[in-house]
């Protein structure tokens, strides 16, 4: 018996449009939030947290002294921002933060710049922070919450990036510019986890 050709035509499209959708899915490989693949250009030395150890416990304050912990902010994507006054590239990074704070708005992302200084550093820190809405100032100056992140942020600036279950994903240790696409784009995907 003579296969049929048109049969024969029908799988060989078959297979054709079987071989260009799993093609097509090899190339839209990317889960969502695969923070990895989004660290580029001003992101390149982002570090995707591979253990994530729980989000430290140690208070900081506001500007107006109101005591918080990181868990205060739990249901929103962090950027806390270790940072001091004293710290040249600190400075240098806080206003591109407060450009992605503004960028952000009206999502559930908040930034946390959190100073380090102590004695006029502290001062001058949150006059500093106050020349860059929308950011707010918040301090710990004695060191103690840098030393309770895991690993402990041994240079300034630092970024640590939580999810919205406080949940550390990644970090950046040095400035980098958090205004642009690149920042937005690992942002986004924090924010398409759930």
């Amino acid at each position: 018996m003579n296969p049929n050709p048109f049969d024969a035509r029908g799988n060989v499209a078959r297979a054709l449009v079987l071989a260009a959708l799993l093609y097509g899915l090899a190339g839209c490989s990317k889960s969502p939030g695969d923070l990895k693949s989004d660290a580029k250009g001003a992101m390149a030395n982002l570090q995707v947290t591979k253990d994530p150890a729980p989000e430290p416990t140690t208070p900081f304050k506001d500007a107006a002294g109101h005591v918080h912990t990181l868990s205060d902010f739990k249901g929103k994507v962090l950027v806390v921002n270790v940072w001091a006054n004293w710290c040249a590239p600190c400075k240098e990074e806080i206003p591109s933060l407060a450009k992605l704070q503004t960028e952000v708005a009206g999502k559930d992302v908040t930034i946390l710049p959190i100073s380090v200084g102590k004695g006029d550093d502290e001062i001058q820190g949150q006059a500093f922070i106050n020349r860059h809405p929308p950011l707010a100032f918040f301090t710990e100056p004695t060191y103690a919450l840098a030393f309770a992140f895991k690993p402990v942020v041994e240079g300034m600036p630092t970024t640590i990036l939580y999810d919205r279950h406080g949940v550390e994903q990644a970090r950046l240790a040095g400035g980098a510019d958090w205004s642009g696409p690149d920042a937005r784009r690992v942002i986004d995907t924090l924010l398409s986890q759930k």
